[in-house]
């Protein structure tokens, strides 16, 4: 369960980062509020769920979630380029983040 919590938590931290960037340095109140609130899930999230895996595996696990959810959002959205390379890359991620998984 502290998995799916950890998965969770990273979820939200792209959810997070894109309203950050949509909230024109906290300018905007609506993206400047979502940003608020995920960020308070989602560190709550890490920390409960730090609490069985280890902090290193759960905070790469949680980084790594969020930062690749982030830029399969821009390149969907059309905000960032998407390429090959770098869908290859951003696999490569989900790869390291399933093999500490398999490794926990």
């Amino acid at each position: 369960m502290d998995w799916v919590l950890l998965i969770g938590s990273g979820v939200l931290e792209a959810v997070w980062a894109t309203a950050l960037g949509a909230s024109d340095g906290l300018r905007r109140w609506r993206p400047a509020v979502v940003f608020l609130v995920a960020t308070v899930l989602s560190v709550w999230g890490l920390a409960l769920a730090m609490q069985t895996i280890p902090t290193g595996t759960a905070y790469a696990v949680w980084t790594a979630t969020g930062a690749s959810l982030t830029v399969v959002w821009a390149m969907v959205r059309g905000t960032e380029p998407a390429s090959l390379v770098r869908t290859l890359l951003l696999l490569g991620i989900v790869a390291c983040v399933v093999g500490l998984k398999v490794v926990s």
